[in-house]
């Protein structure tokens, strides 16, 4: 397995924590920018799709896998609007768990897949006649998958908080204060 592969996994993985990690935002440019990293990952890492046999299988079992790893990831983040209805999330030790599994599991699958046929995947790719590329793509499709439906996700869900009511506390009933709503506002 070559460097760029752990590059490409370990950016992702450090783009997506830093991202999402804590109370942030739901901006434009944070939906954006897995969109960008995306199509930069695609360019330059992405083989080819090929057209038939075991190979095409894995390529679309790759998407699929990130498709539901995704919906997983963006369950473990909550979404919630403030008191001036600004959409915000909130991930913590569970999403970051889930997101460096998985690639920790890409990472070593590409591994053991590329450097032994004395392991069950070296030989199960000898016998179907699978290439290290193939693997690597399905891999690489799977990454951005799981990216691009996490951010699908946010943004559905920030979309529906705009309009939403704020936070408000199980106890008391108030909502949650922002900056803007301890500043004296002159009388009608």
């Amino acid at each position: 397995m070559s460097i760029s592969v752990w590059i490409v996994n370990l950016v992702v993985l450090a783009v997506v924590l830093e991202a999402d990690l804590g109370h942030k935002k739901i901006t434009r440019f944070r939906l954006i920018r897995p969109l960008v990293l995306a199509a930069a990952v695609a360019a330059f890492y992405i083989g080819g799709i090929v057209g038939s046999g075991t190979s095409l299988w894995l390529e679309l079992g790759g998407v699929g896998a990130g498709i539901v790893l995704g919906l997983a990831a963006s369950a473990l983040m909550r979404a919630y609007a403030d008191a001036d209805r600004k959409p915000w999330s909130m991930a913590g030790p569970a999403y970051a768990a889930l997101w460096i599994v998985v690639v920790g599991a890409r990472l070593w699958f590409g591994y053991a897949s590329d450097h032994s046929l004395r392991i069950p995947v070296g030989t199960w790719m000898f016998l179907h006649h699978v290439t290290t590329a193939v693997m690597v793509d399905a891999f690489i499709f799977m990454a951005i998958a799981m990216v691009l439906t996490r951010t699908a996700s946010l943004f559905v869900r920030s979309r529906a908080l705009r309009g939403s009511p704020p936070v408000t506390s199980a106890t008391t009933n108030e909502t949650t204060p922002s900056p803007a709503s301890h500043q004296e506002r002159p009388a009608a």
